[in-house]
């Protein structure tokens, strides 16, 4: 009888453990420099970026959950720490009573504005630079399909949540 099970050809392999390989050592430098620079972890930084980046400064916890693919029991706990520093403060979403709305501050900003141009040195270091704008361009190209693939059956995390009656 055949072997029927999935399998990975060598080049999908490869390439597959070059990217977890390339995703390891650039989230390893990456959460280095954020600690060094703002006492902040990666999960920390994308809130207080996602928050900065807003028109308003704010969102809901959920959207912030799923934007960031963390569990909403892991990002209620982080936007706690962010909130006893003064980065962010939470409060009830005026669209929904069963919301929690979070909004970066005055002194999350400031942070922010401050662990900001080293995460962009490593970025800029760490990723692009043995790249041309060609390549940069090519591989936005390949992995927009792929995490739109991935967004469309989602880990629990970063699936929306099902409204009760729906």
């Amino acid at each position: 009888m055949p072997d029927s099970r999935p399998s990975l050809d060598p080049l999908q392999l490869g390439t597959y453990f070059d990217l977890i390989e390339v995703v390891s050592l650039l989230r390893h430098s990456v959460e280095q420099q954020l600690r060094e620079a703002g006492d902040l972890s990666y999960v920390q930084f994308q809130l207080l970026a996602r928050l900065g980046d807003s028109p308003t400064g704010s969102h809901r916890m959920t959207d912030l959950a799923d934007g960031v693919v963390y569990s909403r029991s892991g990002l209620t706990y982080q936007a706690g720490l962010l909130e006893k520093s003064g980065l962010v403060v939470r409060a009830p979403s005026p669209d929904d009573e069963r919301s929690v709305t979070v909004t970066i501050t005055d002194a999350g900003r400031a942070l922010l504005a401050k662990v900001l141009p080293g995460h962009i040195e490593v970025v800029s270091g760490q990723l692009f630079a043995p790249l041309s704008r060609d390549d940069v361009k090519t591989l936005a190209e390949l992995l927009a399909p792929v995490r739109d693939h991935m967004r469309a059956t989602p880990p629990r995390s970063a699936a929306p949540r099902r409204r009760k009656g729906a």
